[in-house]
């Protein structure tokens, strides 16, 4: 079984064996609940050749699932009963996470949607106290300790009392008992928040998650940036930015967010210091198709909303970080000597951490095709070559060298609404960003 830790830095995740882990997750809530298992096969191939390496689902489900059994008709528990699992049910589960390790993918398992202990909206009913959240999470924690698993606590809601704190915090002792520790674990709040906010001085929480929400250019890099400031320090991801095929501030006359939306909210999170990030597409979470009561707003089945362009467009960031040093990576805004812009023409800047404290590469996303001054003093090297990546294509185009001294204005080619600046110090001799890849 491959296994996750955090990194020595404490900046980002690794395998055991120290190899760097991009955290490049999709949101598939009701995968467990919704599909079949030559449907889940159909959707896990495509993620896992989209290059995808963790998929979001969870085992008690939004839509109605603890009532509206599964495909094969078998419902998660007896009675409602977290102590009282039902085993046709999880069989199902099994055969999903075993599937998707198959396929080289990291099953991010949520026990419950948040609804089953914090009722605030959705169907629940709440089912949880202290003592079968930790009973629960103790068989979850068995079950599943030798399968490639990240657990995600949480499920949308915020911790608005202290009982449904210790619900919380008992179903995460809990998965610690089960597994023994094996696997990394977070907490997935609700739109607007972080699980800073709840959970960051304890122990279970090893990683830090927010939701940016669904609204387009929300400022997820000021909310990262917020969290990598955090002592201790932790990683940090958006596991749920906004999601393509959904209509903005869930309003249809504002329209539907699309690919450059979902750039825009990736490149923005990564390059202001997160360890990964999640894509979502609004079709596909729910995996809706004719017949199934809409979670509001689909637009197409979810087989026919896996080749969306932001599905194939996110892996090049993947590609991209993996192409160059990647545990030296860190943000600094202060590469911009321009104004930085805000909302659709917000730049962010990432490099490498040198012993000098400078960097041998760095990575600009320009997200409106607006000229950038840059302070090549935050560089170490004498040249740097000039790349221009495409993150629509993962392809790039020479952009000749300029010598690493002094501030320099560069435009970016006229022809996409967004680019990547790559500059590398040209004696290192890197590869083409992406080349990896």
């Amino acid at each position: 079984m491959q296994t996750l830790r955090v990194s020595d830095n404490r900046r980002f995740l690794t395998y055991a064996d120290g190899r760097p882990f991009f955290y490049l997750g999709d949101t598939a809530w009701e995968l467990f609940h919704r599909l079949n298992r030559e449907e889940a096969d159909e959707y896990l191939q495509d993620r896992a050749a989209k290059q995808f390496t963790v998929i979001q689902a969870v085992v008690l489900a939004e839509r109605d699932g603890l009532r509206a059994p599964n495909p094969y008709g078998h419902l998660p528990l007896r009675d409602n009963d977290p102590t009282q699992p039902n085993e046709p049910y999880f069989a199902h589960v099994d055969y999903i996470v075993d599937r998707a390790a198959e396929l080289g993918l990291f099953t991010g398992m949520l026990p419950t949607w948040g609804d089953k202990w914090n009722p605030k909206w959705g169907v629940g009913p709440a089912i949880f106290t202290p003592d079968n959240a930790r009973w629960y999470g103790r068989w979850l924690g068995r079950r599943y300790a030798n399968r490639p698993i990240i657990w995600i606590l949480g499920g949308d809601r915020p911790v608005e009392t202290e009982e449904q704190r210790e619900i919380v915090r008992a179903m995460a002792l809990g998965l610690r008992d089960g597994d023994g520790g094996a696997h990394l674990m977070s907490f997935h709040p609700c739109g607007g928040h972080s699980s800073a906010e709840y959970w960051h001085d304890e122990e279970w929480l090893d990683f830090n998650m927010l939701q940016s929400g669904h609204e387009r250019n929300r400022d997820n890099a000021a909310r990262i940036d917020a969290d990598y400031a955090r002592t201790p320090v932790k990683p940090c991801i958006d596991a749920e930015p906004a999601y393509e095929d959904h209509p903005s501030g869930f309003k249809l006359e504002n329209g539907y967010m699309d690919d450059y939306d979902v750039r825009k909210g990736l490149y923005w999170a990564l390059f202001a210091g997160a360890c990964g990030h999640t894509y979502g597409c609004h079709d596909i979470w729910q995996m809706w198709q004719e017949g199934r009561e809409p979670a509001t707003f689909t637009r197409r089945p979810w087989y026919d909303a896996l080749d969306l362009p932001g599905a194939g467009q996110v892996r090049h960031a993947r590609t991209l970080l993996e192409s160059r040093p990647f545990f030296t990576r860190v943000p600094d805004p202060s590469l911009i000597v321009s104004d930085p812009g805000s909302g659709t023409h917000h730049v962010v800047a990432t490099r490498d951490n040198g012993p000098d404290g400078r960097g041998s590469y760095a990575l600009i996303y320009l997200p409106s095709c607006k000229p950038v001054t840059l302070d090549l003093s935050r560089l170490a090297g004498s040249r740097f070559t000039v790349t221009w990546y495409d993150p629509r294509t993962g392809e790039s185009r020479a952009g000749g060298e300029v010598k690493g001294s002094g501030h320099r204005e560069f435009t970016p080619p006229p022809v996409w609404p967004d680019w990547v600046l790559v500059l590398d110090d040209a004696d290192r001799g890197y590869t083409v960003p992406g080349a990896n890849g």
